[in-house]
Order: structure tokens, then sequence, then C-alpha cells
């Protein structure tokens, strides 16, 4: 047993209608139309913003662009600091999505192995220890917290992963993962690297408690929450150092509506007219007019969104009524495949759907998001 006790909200507060409200999210049977070829890249899309916008918190100017521009050159190794340690954050979150998709329990080897994946090959922003706790003590940088004596931080740690495994009710999730993020980040055990690992946790504890389904139809960047007004997450994050019940619950309601908003925001994805009508016909159309398609390829990318699983068939039209239209549609196809815009069906032998999320079309779908208010900061920034 941990010595921690999560503090009781009152009946008719906000934060206990957000628990409600939230609940009823999670229980909720998600019937979306959305294709699965397209909400899975939609998925590696908010993947991508999750690890930005952790990494935004901390001071890194990447603009969204950049990151985009990284991806399609394939810059996920030889890039500069900024572009790695998003690209860190990244791997560290598909570890824990795998990782805990075979059953694996949130413990004190899970949270070192997302310490030495956050902080590797960095320097500014890496760490004299990856996957250890710190053996000395820190300071926190514009903050009036000491966090307490390396001697401590193992215990303290021990006792803060016992909590975290406890069970609970299952309303009380989310209060959990609050109070679990504030937690961390106030004992501070790593010498850097704190706040990316503090937010991973908490996307854990979020995957765990089945508010981000790795498989299914739910998906979510609760980082946005924090980075659209970093200012007003460390200062409620500071509000909740004085360890008063009625602080860490202002703190609980600010992440949990935070959440709310973004889930209900995110939901709308799951409309296949709204998600290809507004978000990738839209991505399409610039990137013909870019040159990036050109107009074969612009209506064969189209056909695919229409139709969501092609074949030869489907676009031999496209390529007259000759005895070497076949073969003409295949060697397109096999160029957009190496391209990176369709993809072969994992199930369905030499069906193929649309791909987007490491091609050109990743700006066009960048920028309808942020149309569409999805992103927590502009795409140009």
């Amino acid at each position: 047993m941990s010595t921690y006790n999560l503090p009781s909200p009152d009946f008719n507060s906000r934060l206990t209608e957000l628990i409600f409200e939230l609940e009823h999210l999670r229980e909720k049977t998600l019937k979306g139309t959305t294709p699965k070829w397209l909400f899975f890249d939609l998925k590696s899309v908010m993947q991508l913003l999750e690890s930005m916008t952790s990494a935004r918190i901390e001071g890194n100017r990447t603009t969204i662009m950049g990151v985009v521009d990284a991806v399609i050159e394939n810059r996920t190794e030889n890039s500069d600091e900024q572009i790695l340690e998003i690209f860190n954050i990244q791997k560290a979150i598909s570890f824990i999505e795998g990782y805990l998709a075979q059953n694996g329990k949130i413990d004190k080897k899970f949270i070192l192995e997302l310490h030495k994946l956050t902080v590797a090959d960095l320097e500014r922003e890496g760490s004299r220890e990856p996957g250890q706790f710190r053996s000395t003590d820190v300071r926190i940088s514009s903050s009036e917290h000491q966090p307490p004596t390396h001697v401590l931080v193992n215990s303290m740690m021990d006792d803060l992963i016992s909590f975290i495994n406890e069970e609970n009710k299952p309303q009380f999730d989310l209060l959990k993962m609050a109070y679990v993020h504030h937690r961390f980040a106030w004992i501070h055990p790593f010498d850097n690297g704190n706040g990316r690992v503090t937010r991973l946790v908490a996307y854990a504890l979020l995957v765990q408690q089945k508010f981000i389904d790795t498989d299914g139809f739910r998906i979510l960047n609760p980082t946005a929450i924090f980075c659209s007004d970093r200012n007003k997450y460390y200062e409620m994050l500071a509000c909740a150092d004085s360890g008063d019940d009625k602080d860490l619950l202002s703190w609980s309601e600010y992440v949990l509506e935070g959440i709310k908003t973004e889930i209900e925001k995110i939901d709308r994805l799951l409309d296949a007219e709204f998600a290809k009508k507004e978000i990738i016909l839209p991505s399409l159309e610039l990137a013909r007019s870019k040159e990036w398609l050109n107009d074969t390829e612009f209506r064969i990318m189209k056909i695919a969104m229409e139709r969501d699983v092609i074949q030869a068939n489907d676009i031999l039209p496209l390529f007259g009524n000759t005895h070497s239209s076949r073969t003409k549609a295949s060697r397109v196809i096999n160029k957009m495949k190496e391209q990176g815009y369709l993809m072969a069906h994992p199930k369905m032998p030499r069906r193929y759907v649309l791909k987007f999320s490491n091609n050109y079309l990743l700006r066009g779908v960048m920028i309808q998001l942020d149309k569409h208010g999805f992103l927590p900061i502009n795409a140009s920034e």
C-alpha cells in the first residue's frame, strides 16, 4: 500500500460533474464512420503532435511544418537536436502503446525506459544519467519549488509507483492520472527530462485507462491542453505544490476540463464525411496545385479516398482501353507505393489504401487540421 490518498471532490462541484461526463465518454461505444486506413493515419499525426507539443512546453521552438518536413524527408535519426527531441518522444509513445498492449505494468523499469528513450542522443536536453533516477540534488528554474533531495527519490518513486498500481474505482481513474502527473513533476526524479517523462507517464495512464485506445477508435492529444497556454500549466502545477486538497482538486479540474474538450474535439474526426471532405480532399487539392501529385496520381488518390480500398481494376479507366492499360496501372500503383502515397492493405492481397502521414500530403493535412481547430498551436508556429 502507498501512503497516497486521492482528495475527494465535493459532490456538487464542477470536478465531480467532469468525472461523470468523462466516464460517460469513455464508456460510449464509438461507432464512427471513419475507415481504419484514415483513422490510423490520423492517429499517427496525433502522436506526432503529442510529441511536438510536449517538447514545445520545455522551450523547443521547432515549427509544425519543420517537423512535417523532417518526417517527409525521413530525418528521424540524423536531425538537429530539437527535431531529435521530438522524435525521441514519439518513439517513447510507440513504446508505451506496444508495452501496454502486452499487458505491461507501469513499474520502475518502465519509467526508467521512458527516460532513456526521451533523452537519447541529446546534449542540451539530454541527461548525465539516462535511464536512472538522479544521484544529485536539483533546482527547477523559474520555480519556487525545491525538489526533494536525491536520497529520497528512490523511496518516493517506489511509493508513487505503488499508488499507480493500486486498484481504484474506475470513476477515479482521471483524478488519479492528474494527481500522479503533479506528484511525478513534484518529485522531479531525473537530472533532466522530468517534464517530458511526466507527460509520458500521464499518457500511459490514459492508455491503460482506455481513454486512448491503441487498436480501436479513440485518439487523443492530451498534452495539447497544456501547450496552448504553458504559463497557465506551470501556474496550476505550482498552485498544487502546496499539497492542500483544495489546490490539488483545482489542478485536477483544470486537467479534466482540458481532456474533455480534447476528446469532444477529436471525436469529430470519426465522421468520415467530415474527415474526407474537410481534411483529406483539400490536402489532395493542395498537393496537386503544388505539383507534388500529377493529374493521374491526384485522380487515383481521390478514387482511393472515396472507395477506401482500391485495386488496379478501379483505376484502369484512367489509362484507356489498350492492352497495356493494366501494366501502366500496376506501374503507377507501385510507384505511388514507393512514394508512400498508397499502402498495401494488410489483409487483402493486391488491394491498396491511401496514406498521408509520411509524405507531402501531411503538409495539407496539418493546414486543414489547423483551419478546423484541431492543433494546439498555429501550423506556421
